[in-house]
């Protein structure tokens, strides 16, 4: 499972739809009022936290509150309408923050949230509905209670408006209210162990704002964009921007949930300020120059060479990093499967071989990085994971058996012989590689004519070209021309802004992106929205590479049905294989660790949590007696 938008599952396998259909004929009220109310769901495990619980363990509850935070973002912004994020404009940075959701999760466990809108939630034991029950005292930001007719509308908007989220809630047939703070979701399906905590991840807006009009007296609209500050019931709110530069959120002194358990101890800044830059190079010399108070750096060049200056060497900014347990990360070059010329899976493992990672890794990166060889890289949902000693491992017990029902849909090499990354990083290896490349690339078609790849049958020239939205990354795209060169491929890097970027995005209009797909320790519906066919065609969507593989959607099936941990984990590392065999993108490199660095202005707990990496601001806050050592700000 994910905690942003995802997907939700294709329909039911083949074999068992006469069950589903069985398990979700409507339930009377008594049988639903004889399951029993919960103050907390996870997928498999049992919650920490018990019903009368005063906070998280990793926060501290006597946090003060005050100070602004200044942050970077890179863009631009014309939207705060989150609703239609996927489809419209581009959304305000943190905007989701003045909406709270039915339940909230919790950072030192996987896959568990605890009720903030809701204070409890009940499901019966075949997952074929779920109810959630609203607190008395949660009320919008203008003293209003928030209702359950707010969370249909809410819904409703949401399945209606949102291409990505309409699927991914596509298996929810009904919401209705069945009691004065009460509402039911009712199921297509049953066994869908997600389905009610991703309704509890469901951002609610005030029903009340939106069917009014605006202060010139126009009647709002959901379904286009607007710059006028929605009416919120979270922790903070907008207090004021310039439309694509800035953006400032104020904590809401009286907001109705600042002394549940769940918020203890967070939330704790006065305000957070985003400023927002064309570029991170920009954005990094804004940091330097003490504009902005906090950045998390993704650059090895810089973080290796970029933070020798004054202040750092002082100690007035701190440098530090924060181990990511929460989440593995497949970060790619992905290539654009709906246009011909990637079809053809010797195509894309030929361009493949043509990336010397290691050489970048020294002349670029500095050493830092490893290679990723999984979607699932760092977790032990990698198929390749070496916590339980298995590493480089053929497939055995539960996911052999799991692989075995797609053994005609998949390439042979699952089931024989591990997946490597190119051998690198000398000149024998980039010869031998490109020789690789060159005979596949013969298989598939392709000869060398004046020097340039073309297609025997059409005599096509094989052209690439590679979409950024940041000149950031154009060194990095640009790292791989003269081995493409070699290939006879003609390789261009285009950078454009991001409106035109995302407009091209929806289209499918490019051949590679750059791309990542973070992925949390229990994955489920959103494997959907990643991978999955119907995903493909759907703007909007993040099957950027346009898989449609009747294998991986039965995978996915796998995964989102899986009974217990053991079978989830066992699902996972068999689609994971299949990905990887199947070559749809050119791996990159990862770190493991979040790498940050700040102005000494601010504290964190001493213990942090597990699964939260830095976790800023969130339960961070403003220190003053550090404030005043640093200098430079009130």
């Amino acid at each position: 499972m994910s905690f942003t938008p995802a997907l939700t599952r294709r329909s039911v396998l083949a074999g068992t739809t006469a069950v589903a259909a069985a398990l979700t004929l409507p339930r009377s009220a008594k049988a639903q009022d004889s399951v029993p109310w919960k103050h907390a769901l996870s997928l498999f495990d049992s919650v920490k936290y018990p019903a009368d619980f005063k906070r998280f363990d990793y926060v501290n509850p006597n946090a003060p509150k005050g100070g602004t935070v200044r942050l970077a973002a890179t863009g631009t912004f014309d939207n705060f309408n989150f609703v239609i994020a996927s489809v419209k404009g581009s959304i305000a940075g943190s905007i989701l923050q003045t909406s709270d959701t039915l339940l909230t999760g919790s950072q030192d466990e996987v896959s568990t949230e605890y009720g903030l809108l809701a204070e409890a939630v009940a499901h019966p034991p075949d997952f074929s509905w779920a109810k959630f029950r609203l607190r008395a005292e949660a009320k919008w930001h203008d003293g209003k209670p928030v209702t359950v007719e707010d969370v249909i509308f809410s819904f409703d908007a949401t399945k209606k408006l949102d291409p990505q989220l309409g699927a991914y809630y596509r298996h929810v047939t009904k919401a209705e209210k069945t009691g004065e703070r009460e509402i039911t979701f009712t199921f297509d399906q049953a066994g869908n162990r997600e389905l009610p905590l991703i309704l509890g991840q469901l951002n609610v807006i005030a029903k009340h704002w939106w069917e009014g009009k605006d202060a010139q007296g126009r009647q709002r609209d959901i379904s286009q964009t607007t710059l006028e500050p929605p009416l919120g019931c979270g922790a903070y709110r907008i207090k004021s921007f310039e439309a694509g530069r800035s953006i400032t959120y104020e904590r809401v002194k009286d907001y109705w949930g600042k002394d549940l358990a769940v918020n203890v101890g967070r939330e704790n800044f006065d305000e957070l300020r985003y400023d927002y830059f064309r570029d991170s190079t920009v954005a990094l010399e804004a940091f330097k120059g003490d504009q902005i108070d906090y950045r998390s750096e993704n650059s090895a060049k810089d973080w290796a060479t970029a933070y020798d200056f004054p202040a750092t060497r002082e100690g007035r900014v701190v440098r530090e990093e924060f181990v990511i347990r929460n989440s593995g990360m497949m970060q790619a070059f992905a290539f654009n499967t709906r246009r011909d010329k990637f079809q053809d899976i010797r195509v894309r493992r030929a361009l493949g071989l043509a990336f010397d990672f290691d050489e970048i890794n020294k002349t670029m990166f500095y050493g830092q990085y490893i290679r990723i060889d999984s979607y699932f890289k760092g977790t032990e949902l990698a198929w390749n994971d070496a916590t339980d000693g298995r590493k480089w491992e053929l497939p055995t017990g539960k996911e052999l058996e799991i692989l075995e029902t797609v053994r005609d849909k998949v390439p042979a090499e699952v089931f024989t012989e591990p997946y490597r990354s190119p051998q690198t990083g000398s000149a024998e290896a980039t010869r031998n590689n490109l020789r690789e490349a060159t005979r596949l690339l013969k298989d598939a078609g392709y000869e060398i004519r004046d020097r340039k790849l073309v297609n025997v049958k059409t005599n096509e020239p094989f052209t690439i070209e590679i979409l950024l939205n940041s000149p950031t990354f154009e060194r990095v795209a640009l790292f791989m021309k003269p081995s493409l060169d070699r290939l006879g491929v003609t390789m261009s890097v285009r950078s454009i802004d991001d409106s035109q970027y995302e407009n091209r995005m929806r289209s499918w209009d490019f051949d590679i992106i750059v791309a990542n797909w973070p992925e949390s320790l229990s994955p489920g519906n959103e494997q959907l929205y990643f991978w999955g066919s119907k995903a493909a065609d759907q703007a909007g969507s993040r099957n950027y590479v346009g898989i449609k593989n009747p294998a991986v959607d039965a995978l996915i099936e796998k995964i989102i049905f899986a009974k217990n941990r053991e079978e989830l984990v066992a699902a996972t590392r068999a689609m994971d294989r299949v990905l990887m065999w199947n070559f749809y993108v050119i791996p990159q490199w990862t770190y493991g660790k979040a790498r940050t660095a700040r102005w000494d202005r601010f504290a964190h707990p001493e213990k942090m949590p597990e699964y939260g990496a830095s976790a800023f601001p969130n339960i961070w806050w403003w220190d003053a007696a550090k404030a005043a050592k640093t200098g430079g700000r009130s």
